[in-house]
């Protein structure tokens, strides 16, 4: 089985030149969606182009463990007396703690991209590569010209042929909105999968919102929790 997440880093960082059996070094979602990564051909240049900001100083995999485990502390904690706040000033607050670099998640908990399983009983990193080419295809931009570019680009990655049989596949795949909404072992990981999709779409784009809020109601996450994985991931973006 191939180092899963080392894929989920040169995933979300695009891939580099690095050698040997590895990966090569971790870069950044927003250096890998600038730079023309594989992030970057999934999301497109329209998408690219927003990433940026925040996400530049950050690990790919901190992103997602961080943010998510920032978000659901926020949600655990948020008083009686917050809960009545208006959702403006809810986004506004959880948008300027995102501001600052977040927190790497613990160790082996279940926001640790790199730790655990999935409920398929794969590692849990490969979930979050699922969510991710699935919630950027949900617009339906990747057309046959675009995937066989993605293709290339995959064969130019110093990837084992595992791993590039698995990204091979998945971009292949049909989006399933169950499948996906079906991979979290537990609250925590849904969590983190929401925030990776919403991570990999345009929300400004009405099919990519329509395809969050679905998943958002599949995966039974509470309405305050998708407010603040939505402002933690908004502010690291913008």
């Amino acid at each position: 089985m191939f180092d899963a997440k080392r894929l989920l880093e040169d995933f979300l960082g695009g891939g580099n030149s690095g050698g040997g059996a590895g990966y090569g070094k971790a870069g950044t979602f927003a250096a890998g969606a600038a730079t023309g990564g594989l992030v970057g051909l999934l999301l497109g240049s329209k998408k690219a182009k927003k990433i940026g900001g925040s996400l530049l100083g950050y690990g790919g995999a901190a992103v997602l463990g961080g943010l998510a485990y920032r978000a659901w502390q926020n949600h655990q904690n948020r008083s009686t007396a917050a809960r009545s706040a208006e959702p403006a000033a809810l986004t506004s607050r959880s948008a300027a703690a995102a501001a600052t670099r977040p927190l790497p998640a613990p160790a082996d908990s279940p926001f640790d991209p790199g730790a655990g399983t999935a409920a398929d009983g794969q590692p849990f990193a490969l979930a979050l590569i699922r969510v991710m080419i699935a919630a950027a295809k949900a617009d339906g931009h990747i057309d046959a010209e675009e995937q066989s570019r993605l293709f290339a680009r995959i064969n130019e990655l110093q990837l084992d042929a595992e791993a590039k049989a698995f990204v091979f596949d998945e971009l292949g795949r049909d989006t399933d909105l169950d499948t996906i909404a079906a991979l979290p072992r537990g609250p925590e990981q849904a969590a983190e999968i929401w925030l990776a999709a919403r991570l990999a779409i345009d929300p400004d784009d009405a099919r990519e919102k329509a395809y969050i809020a679905a998943l958002a109601a599949k995966l039974n996450l509470p309405a305050d929790l998708v407010k603040h994985l939505d402002a933690q991931a908004g502010a690291a973006v913008a």
